[in-house]
């Protein structure tokens, strides 16, 4: 496996040119967060714009629209079983992130599979939490779209057949191929299967094991992917490292770093490592 280390970081995060606007850095469209896990969605949708996405359209529970607009007012909110606007959006966006607190009910899967029915081929699909446990118990056949699978390691025994303790590098490689799609396998030392290579993470500790840090991945990699575009894998891999690296930093004091925490620091951490180009 390759090491996926801050090179890479500084090579994907670059300065921004002076004549751009929010367009010029993706659109992104967040689906998840139902009545009961609605925290999952905001934290997805705070991650992907801390991390500089020009724009994030959240669709959820209108539950959840009050405690998001007054944590996240920078996100649009729509209700996500209002399949006519959220057919709209996915027309404009660059990419979608599924299954953050989405749940297994039958009106889960029915936004699961609206969105594989209308998603484009152009277009890049992280699918996380709910829409991975929706995919393995259901056999949905995947859409034609850039895909990107994020699993802790019991989500991915349901998806690949897998049991844990025979997740090794050439049985999840094997897996992957067959999925034809990018698969970032959280754990201690998190690896990323890419199509042509495999990497592994070397940072991040116990201090990262809170609810909702998978969620918050999964909105940096949304953001990356369609802010920084020009090679889809370094965009993949910078968001795992800076992940993990942000919560190195702030694990130096805290017994447990929560995720949104680790958000706030998105900002100033980018800044940092485009600086580094100088």
């Amino acid at each position: 496996m390759q090491t996926i280390t801050q090179t890479l970081v500084k090579e994907t995060i670059k300065k921004r040119a002076t004549q751009t606007h929010k367009g010029s850095f993706g659109k992104l469209l967040i689906i998840g967060g139902n009545a009961q896990f609605g925290g999952a969605v905001i934290l997805g949708s705070s991650a992907a714009v801390y991390s500089g996405c020009g724009l994030v359209t959240t669709a959820t529970d209108p539950h959840n629209f009050t405690s998001l607009h007054a944590r996240l007012p920078e996100t649009m909110v729509i209700d996500f079983t209002d399949k006519q606007t959220i057919q709209t959006i996915l027309k404009k966006v660059d990419g979608v992130v599924i299954g953050s607190g989405l749940g297994e009910t039958p009106s889960s899967l029915e936004i699961l599979q609206f969105v594989f029915q209308n998603i484009q081929a152009n277009q890049k699909l992280i699918i996380d939490g709910s829409a991975i446990d929706l995919i393995a118990t259901h056999h949905l056949v995947l859409p034609q779209a850039h895909i990107i699978f994020t699993p802790h390691e019991m989500e991915w025994q349901r998806l690949s057949g897998i049991p844990i303790k025979e997740q090794s590098e050439a049985n999840n490689h094997a897996a992957q191929q067959k999925l034809n799609a990018t698969v970032i396998l959280k754990k201690h030392h998190t690896e990323v299967y890419t199509n042509h290579e495999t990497y592994q993470l070397l940072i991040g500790g116990p201090e990262m094991a809170t609810g909702g840090m998978g969620d918050t991945l999964a909105g940096m990699v949304g953001a990356f992917v369609t802010q920084f575009s020009d090679n889809e894998t370094k965009s993949i891999l910078s968001a795992v490292y800076l992940h993990s690296f942000i919560a190195d930093q702030l694990g130096k004091t805290q017994y447990v770093v929560l995720p949104h925490q680790l958000i706030k620091q998105i900002p100033q951490t980018m800044a940092q490592f485009s600086n580094q180009n100088d």
